[in-house]
């Protein structure tokens, strides 16, 4: 097999684990954002609710193409299943799909099946139910099935670069979306950047936790009544935290040092960069410069190295984007 060859796999099986896991990641922004809602009061308006879930996906600009007001129907929709959305659920889930078919011979047979099942299943579901009342259940389902085959391919998939590959579009989507997810929180949701570290709605801060898989391992952790700056530091710092970004970096740094041949210097480096800044920071410093700004910051970064990546590694065209990058949409089209 040639080196373009071997490229072009590397490339659908790293978009692949991508967009499974932004799907997953679009169901705990969709679904936190709507526990929220159901809080009295928790903001001032429908639109001020919602409309910050529009700028963590980065689709602000294109969801105003599509619709003419912001509403709970109309973003849930859009998030979930308009296809004009290229980070909508059913988007992300029909190019994981389209990218595995690509490269069936590349990973075992048991995931092929799962993600495939998957597909068909998000294709046999009544959308108007999950509009009108079924959208945790939605959501849940979404998350379940990424976890379902994350499993199935650490559990089947041989131990090589095809693999490295996988597990590293997972990480870099991951350690994306929780920067997002955090931020949207913490900085968007609140009435303006002067209420940054006064008072919040706890209620809040625990559906956040929920929506990361966090609440359980946040009261072992602390012991205590859910305070944000813990969060911050359970979500960013905290290396035993699966889905923190420091957890994210852990994994990102081993991948790249793992990968055969002398290529990725670069990576590396800009890896090791990010994960030192993880690895030796504080939450205090990092409430101190802002978190948001800090997060802002990782956000460029992290997007960075996702170019650099494809740049060293992968046969696909560079598009540089100033955060959420779609690239990979042309790709998992052949």
């Amino acid at each position: 097999m040639g080196a373009a060859m071997l490229s072009r796999t590397a490339d659908h099986l790293y978009w692949m684990a991508r967009y499974i896991e932004r799907a997953e990641n679009m169901a705990r922004m969709l679904d936190v954002t709507y526990r929220m809602s159901l809080v009295q009061n928790a903001a001032q308006s429908e639109a001020a609710l919602w409309v910050p879930l529009l700028h963590i996906s980065d689709t602000v600009e294109d969801f105003h193409k599509a619709y003419d007001e912001v509403t709970a129907h109309n973003v849930i929709y859009y998030i979930a299943m308009d296809s004009r959305n290229l980070s909508s659920i059913y988007n992300c889930l029909r190019a994981a799909r389209e990218n595995a078919h690509a490269v069936r011979v590349a990973m075992s047979s048991e995931m092929w099946e799962n993600i495939n099942s998957l597909w068909l299943e998000f294709q046999q579901m009544d959308k108007k139910l999950i509009l009108d009342s079924g959208l945790s259940e939605f959501c849940d389902w979404v998350k379940s099935r990424s976890h379902l085959f994350r499993g199935v391919t650490y559990g089947t998939m041989l131990r090589d670069d095809g693999f490295r590959f996988t597990r590293l579009g997972g990480f870099i989507e991951r350690a994306d979306d929780m920067a997002r997810l955090l931020d949207v929180k913490y900085h968007l949701l609140l009435p303006s950047a002067s209420d940054v570290g006064g008072a919040v709605d706890y209620y809040e801060w625990s559906a956040l936790l929920r929506s990361a898989s966090a609440y359980e391992a946040y009261l072992k952790v602390y012991r205590d009544a859910v305070m944000p700056l813990r969060v911050a530091e359970l979500l960013v710092l905290r290396h035993d935290m699966p889905r923190s970004l420091h957890a994210c970096m852990d994994e990102l740094t081993t991948i790249l040092d793992q990968l055969t041949g002398d290529a990725g210097r670069e990576c590396k480096r800009l890896a090791g960069e990010m994960h030192s800044t993880l690895h030796y920071g504080r939450i205090e410093d990092i409430y101190r410069g802002g978190l948001h700004e800090f997060l802002e910051a990782f956000l460029r970064q992290n997007n960075r190295l996702g170019v650099e990546i494809q740049r060293t590694y992968l046969n696909a065209p560079i598009i540089n984007e100033p955060e959420k990058s779609n690239v990979g949409e042309v790709q998992s089209q052949g």
